[in-house]
């Protein structure tokens, strides 16, 4: 028992909890299938209406809770919305299952965008529970075990589809069941003692979780004390953490989000990348939802379109790789990170454009990955640049603002191009829209790259000019010449 006892009050037994709930709610057999099921005989549902009528519903539900969302989980102390994502996504699951009209599908895709909104307590969780020296560790199991979740869930669906072991619906079932022992595991994770902005921790506190023991000493007080925000520092009467959170603590934090976000967003170079950030990510949202409906298109023949899972699976592998990779590369960002995301923004737009005019399914398939691999190598490039400097609270702010940024951006998209109360536009005119989306981005950011690195070699001329060339010794004198 007493191991058990110290193994509930270590670092690793959240995280383990943490990471078993996001493998098993990231597992979607059906996921790389999903317009297939829904157009088929299951659903009997018309192409046209899951890509004019249901899809958009996602957006609009995502962009309407995500603040509400992103508040309630500090306040809320992440758990009860780790347990309300794992409710939600079993309800989507469920009625994806079992119902059929489009009304129904439409309010699927609502609770699905709730869950969407909710997985930012899923990434927030871990830094109430760990010890600061831990976060890299922890981070890094959580991220990765996600993408595992993912891959495993793509190849799990290729391997049921194209050995015909399974029919949809069954596959619906197993989904089904994956999400309830994510629900249920999702249950026992510890309940934060603290959170980010409105249940701070006093100064030199340890982090604790229900059950376990407290206690200050010099090590734990000056852990704390590094990973204490500059807010944190300029204002030393920290809250306790089991004070109540009242009006007047909540338009303190508000007030605070607010000062912070000027302070942050004032800074031209984190403006420029959180630009990029929240225009990337809205063109790579816009590609991803409704890829499928593309492949359709180009071939709609089942014979090819069952490849849908390797695809995924592929290209979150290759993904994932680039990503890991980028950061081994001896390269001053600083100088030469706009150019690069100008040039690699021009190599999305052309595989974007191969995949929306080629008839050949594998060539698309191809552009696909080339596009997804090189969306997660520049996105891991801005984190780079857009987290330097940042503490931790800031830089869950710069986040946030950066994918609601992205989401307002693909709201207007969505109802205008997509929507069929707009112009409710076919795949080929929406992937065509796209492919020139990212174009602007790359001519933008790559006349801002050339601007930046003239800038620089300028300011180092200068720099140059300006600076003694003599470095003569003592007592010498150029007069005796």
């Amino acid at each position: 028992m007493e191991a058990v006892r110290r193994w509930r009050t270590d670092w690793r037994y959240p995280t383990a909890l943490l990471c078993i709930y996001g493998f098993f709610s990231t597992v979607k057999p059906m996921e790389p299938f999903l317009i297939l099921y829904m157009t088929g005989p299951d659903k009997n549902l018309t192409t046209e209406e899951v890509n004019n009528t249901i899809f958009p519903v996602w957006t609009y539900s995502y962009l309407s809770v995500l603040v509400p969302v992103f508040l309630l989980t500090d306040w809320l102390r992440y758990k009860p919305v780790v347990v309300f994502q794992g409710v939600t996504l079993f309800i989507t699951t469920a009625m994806l299952l079992w119902l059929k009209s489009v009304p129904t599908m439409q309010a699927m895709q609502f609770f699905y965008g709730v869950v969407t909104a909710s997985e930012v307590a899923y990434f927030s969780y871990i830094y109430s529970v760990v010890d600061l020296k831990h976060y890299r560790k922890a981070t890094s199991y959580v991220r990765s075990v996600q993408l595992l979740g993912y891959t495993v869930g793509s190849v799990l669906g290729q391997l049921l589809v194209s050995f015909d072991l399974m029919s949809f619906n069954n596959i619906m079932v197993l989904t089904l069941v994956f999400t309830a022992i994510a629900l249920l595991v999702s249950c026992l994770l510890p309940m934060p003692q603290q959170s980010m902005f409105f249940h701070r921790r006093r100064t030199g506190q340890k982090i604790a979780t229900e059950g376990t023991a407290r206690h200050v000493d010099g090590t734990t007080k000056h852990t704390s004390r590094a990973k204490l925000s500059l807010e944190q520092m300029r204002d030393e009467k920290v809250e306790d953490p089991e004070e109540s959170v009242g009006a007047e603590r909540c338009s303190k934090v508000l007030l605070q989000l607010w000062r912070d976000f000027c302070q942050c967003y004032s800074t031209r170079e984190l403006l420029y990348w959180s630009v990029w950030w929240a225009m990337a990510t809205c063109g790579y949202n816009q590609t991803v939802n409704y890829v499928q409906v593309l492949w359709e298109h180009v071939q709609p023949s089942q014979n090819f379109s069952v490849y849908n899972g390797g695809v995924e699976a592929v290209s979150n592998l290759l993904g994932a790789a680039s990503a890991y990779g980028i950061g081994f590369t001896e390269v001053r960002w600083e100088q030469w990170g706009e150019l690069a995301v100008g040039g690699l923004s021009g190599l999305e737009a052309a595989a974007l454009f191969l995949m929306t005019f080629t008839g050949n399914i594998w060539v698309c398939y191809t552009g696909y990955v080339i596009f997804k691999c090189l969306h997660m190598l520049l996105i891991t490039i801005a984190m780079y640049q857009i987290a330097a400097d940042l503490s931790m609270e800031r830089y869950a702010m710069v986040f946030g603002v950066n994918n609601f940024g992205a989401l307002v951006l693909q709201t207007i998209i969505t109802s205008v191009v997509v929507d069929s109360g707009g112009l409710g536009l076919g795949i080929i005119a929406q992937f065509t829209i796209n492919a020139g989306y990212f174009s602007l981005i790359a001519v933008v950011y790559s006349l801002r790259g050339l601007f930046t690195i003239w800038r620089l070699q300028k300011s180092n001329k200068s720099h140059e000019s300006t600076s003694p060339i003599k470095n003569e010794p003592p007592g010498f004198d150029e007069n005796r010449f």
